[in-house]
């Protein structure tokens, strides 16, 4: 009786097909083997990497370990403005993007899957200079030495083999929309580190990559004060979202507060 049970049951379960065998024995079976990828616009020659991931996994089932070792961003959902008329300035960002308070900055937000890259607004204190226009910070490329200059200072290190690399990429001018002046300077900063700096001999102490950065300020002035809108990316981030940070840059205004 009891084998007459088991043949029925087993006669009414549907066929073993190599599709079925395949979902049974995978131990990842009920995991999804497609996450979000960003859709962001890249340079002409570069495969963009919507495309890229979706020839990967056709051609790859990936395992729980790739899984792990692969990073994925959440796909770019357009930009929202950001707008303080208590403090007179406005721009454009990620609307995925996170606020982080007590960062140090006026306003603060960072992507919440690449926490290597984040927005934020400095404002000068009043009291400790007044600005008539960007101008008086001089040409672009005195402006540019000050903010690398400042970034340094600020990525200051008192570990034992620590040292950075850094480089001005570019500083520009243009009159926006407003008829207001604005200052654009990108720098590069490297961070390396030995990988043993308490070695007593030098071949023991290798100097590894820590971090590879561009830096992307804007600078405005208005309420006799100097606004700079700061964007923070890691250099291979910042190849495939080039278009949509530029376009924060660009968005960035100051404007007058009305006391």
């Amino acid at each position: 009786m009891a084998s007459l049970q088991m043949a029925t049951v087993l006669n009414s379960l549907p066929p073993l097909t190599p599709t079925r065998l395949l979902q049974l024995n995978s131990p990842d079976s009920t995991r999804p083997h497609s996450l979000p990828l960003r859709d962001l616009s890249t340079k002409a020659f570069a495969v963009p990497r919507r495309k890229a991931m979706a020839l990967f996994l056709s051609t790859y089932i990936l395992s729980p370990i790739a899984l792990h070792d692969t990073a994925f961003a959440e796909p770019s959902v357009g930009l929202r403005e950001y707008i303080d008329s208590f403090d007179g300035y406005s721009f454009k960002y990620p609307q995925n993007w996170i606020q982080v308070r007590g960062a140090g900055a006026d306003i603060f937000f960072r992507d919440p899957y690449v926490l290597d890259e984040n927005i934020s607004v400095e404002i000068s204190s009043p009291s400790s200079s007044k600005y008539k226009s960007v101008e008086d910070l001089g040409p672009p490329e005195e402006a540019g030495k000050k903010v690398l200059k400042q970034y340094l200072t600020e990525f200051m290190s008192t570990r034992l083999g620590v040292k950075r690399e850094s480089s001005i990429l570019s500083t520009s001018s243009r009159v926006a929309d407003d008829g207001r002046m604005y200052y654009q300077v990108e720098v590069n900063i490297k961070s390396f580190a030995n990988n043993n700096e308490l070695a007593v001999m030098p071949l023991d102490r290798v100097a590894r990559l820590e971090w590879n950065r561009r830096y992307l300020s804007v600078l405005g002035v208005e309420n006799n004060q100097l606004y700079e809108l700061r964007l923070q990316t890691p250099e291979n981030v910042f190849v495939e979202e080039e278009y949509d940070l530029r376009q924060i840059m660009d968005s960035f205004r100051v404007s007058k507060v009305l006391v």
